[in-house]
């Protein structure tokens, strides 16, 4: 497979054991993809930049949500960061650099910009892979602390996590504990890249759709269902040498997948075209 440098970058940032990748780099190469001149050390500065203007503005007891409130106040007030609730499915809301740029993003990037200034001043967060709705907490054990990027820096508790959850998905929804689960980075860019596979589904732009499972799966290679979507797309695309591996391979993986019958009518017309 022939990368792109950005994807080579990307690569070589994941191979890291989780705690030492670093996520906002990772990110940045993602965006690079779009924005092949895009200089990562740019953005990184600007993030360099944010924490040290915010550390002038921190109370000198820092108890979480006075730092807490204080990154608010600084981001969403000072910046004027904000969540894009007009055009949520604008692609630009997933890449870095635009989030920084517009200071407007989506749940996960802006609780990107939000973690990566807050460890910047030695505050450490982690995402929270709340389902619909990605959240962010204090990397302090047992806390239950909980903030919304999306919506300001919105402190919540479990029981606003159970609203935030019911209105996402517009009926009640039982908080399950996994829920509130903290997420790897590696699981931070593959939800940053599923975002962007959707996206560009829905926009029906399938090259895009396939630069993102790929990416998704350099991260985790043996993810079935993405294995099963790059045959989807190189099968739409007319790669039928890449689509039939792939799609034999997810069958040999989820024999009993529900879709598995449609996969080998697609794997029966492949063999035709040989």
């Amino acid at each position: 497979m022939n990368f792109s440098s950005a994807r080579q970058y990307f690569d070589q940032e994941i191979q890291q054991p989780d705690e030492h990748l670093d996520l906002a780099r990772a990110a940045l190469y993602i965006a690079q993809e779009e924005y092949p001149n895009l200089d990562p050390e740019e953005y990184l500065n600007a993030l360099d930049t944010m924490a040290l203007e915010l550390q002038e503005r921190l109370p000198s007891q820092r108890y979480p949500l006075r730092v807490i409130q204080s990154l608010n106040h600084y981001l969403y007030d000072d910046l004027g960061f904000a969540g894009n609730k007009k055009n949520y499915y604008d692609p630009r809301n997933s890449f870095l650099n635009d989030v920084i740029d517009r200071r407007s993003g989506i749940p996960i990037t802006l609780a990107l910009v939000y973690l990566e200034v807050a460890r910047r001043v030695d505050f450490p967060m982690v995402g929270v892979g709340m389902p619909g709705h990605f959240l962010i907490r204090p990397d302090i054990p047992d806390t239950e602390i909980f903030i919304d990027a999306f919506n300001s820096g919105e402190v919540m508790f479990p029981q606003d996590c159970q609203e935030r959850l019911n209105q996402v998905y517009q009926q009640t929804v039982q908080l399950q504990p996994e829920f509130l689960a903290t997420v790897s980075k590696r699981q931070f860019l593959a939800r940053i890249l599923a975002n962007l596979k959707y996206i560009y589904l829905s926009q029906q732009e399938l090259e895009k759709a396939l630069a993102a499972v790929e990416r998704i799966l350099l991260l985790f290679p043996g993810a079935a269902l993405e294995l099963r979507d790059r045959g989807l797309l190189c099968y739409e695309l007319g790669l039928f040498a890449q689509a039939a591996n792939d799609l034999e391979t997810y069958l040999t993986k989820a024999p009993q997948a529900q879709d598995a019958v449609t996969i080998r009518q697609i794997l029966s017309l492949l063999k035709r075209t040989e």
